[in-house]
């Protein structure tokens, strides 16, 4: 059987639409901020369902949260959708960086008091999971 000559380029256009559709299954599951880079929690993880959030904020730009940096600065055309924030906030301040923490609530929070919806209160969104 002869193989054709176009079949790295049909699985490597295939492995890209994969690779691309992961992050958005794995952000329909989310239902809380991920707090995985944290030693110890202060309070409970902050509750976020990603999908539902975002329909109801009429969110459709990813880059709205999932931005970049450039030259150190945040960057809204550089789209990071499928990296997670701590890959690039780390817990603990470094220089010229915004340390993790601070970076979901700022993201968060400025976002709600600018559109004056959502929640900004501490219990708002660091409810106890439900018993």
């Amino acid at each position: 059987m002869k193989r054709l000559p176009f079949t790295p380029l049909v699985l490597s256009a295939l492995a890209v639409l994969f690779l691309a559709a992961a992050p958005a299954a794995a952000q329909q599951d989310m239902t809380h901020v991920p707090t995985e880079a944290f030693k110890k929690l202060t309070r409970p993880p902050a509750a976020f369902a990603h999908d539902a959030h975002n329909e109801k904020a009429g969110l459709a730009d990813c880059t709205a949260c999932h931005h970049g940096e450039k030259d150190g600065k945040r960057d809204q055309a550089s789209d990071t959708a499928g990296i997670p924030c701590a890959d690039c906030h780390t817990v603990a301040a470094q220089p010229g960086k915004t340390p993790l923490e601070r970076a979901y609530h700022r993201q968060c929070m400025d976002c709600h008091l600018t559109q004056k919806k959502g929640p900004v209160t501490c219990g708002d969104c660091h409810k106890p999971a439900a018993k």
